[in-house]
């Protein structure tokens, strides 16, 4: 595992900015039930280089590693649009930057699924902060090596890291380019109460047996 002053490297501190502050709470807004998430973190090297017009994203340009599309709700409801702003104070704007650092796709992230959270949005990414605070990664993940690494190797160091984390609570999605396969982004799945569980029938993987982990740049 990798080691940032003598500590374990978690998502949160691999995700390069350093930040601070207590989080802002406020009520709870009604929601359908929710039966777990599935948090989506993105290997940004990786998409970045699959996609030349993500190059002018911040999180490419600042020389980002890791970055958490989404907390995903598992719930029955067919519209999850939420219409309410998302307020964040300055100071868990600059925390949740580390992990989400596009303003605008948190902004659209929140009115597309605020709707099946039970909480609003500074509730909300609070929670995001508070599972990628959790989440340990290996060091594969934000290396400045790109390598070949089989996914059971990587799904076995995974649940070494965390010891609660089940075989298939994490799923590898991959896309293909002219060296093979790529890691692109990887799938954790959560209880309604945060606790790590197997990921849902629609949450699977899309990756071969071996594929390549774009070093960072």
């Amino acid at each position: 595992m990798r080691l940032i002053n003598g500590r374990t490297t978690t998502l949160l501190q691999a995700s390069l900015l350093a930040a601070g502050g207590s989080l802002v709470s406020s009520a709870v807004f009604s929601a359908p039930v929710v039966h777990g998430y599935m948090m989506n973190v993105q290997l940004v090297p990786a998409v970045c280089s699959l996609d030349p017009q993500r190059n002018k994203k911040r999180k490419c340009m600042e020389g980002y590693s890791l970055n958490i599309t989404g907390l995903y709700p598992e719930t029955n409801a067919l519209d999850c649009f939420s219409s309410s702003a998302v307020k964040l104070s300055p100071i868990q704007a600059k925390v949740v930057a580390r992990v989400m650092p596009d303003e605008n796709a948190r902004n659209a992230l929140w009115h597309d699924i605020g709707g099946c959270v039970p909480m609003n949005a500074s509730q909300y990414f609070r929670t995001i902060i508070t599972y990628a605070e959790k989440l340990k990664i290996p060091e594969e993940l934000t290396s400045q090596e790109t390598r070949q690494m089989q996914a059971a190797v990587l799904r076995n160091k995974m649940m070494r890291l965390n010891s609660s984390l089940p075989a298939n609570g994490v799923q590898f999605s991959c896309q293909p380019s002219y060296a093979g396969s790529i890691l692109t982004d990887i799938k954790i799945c959560y209880k309604s109460n945060g606790v790590y569980k197997s990921c849902t029938g629609i949450v699977s993987s899309s990756c071969p047996p071996s594929f390549t982990i774009k070093g960072s740049f």
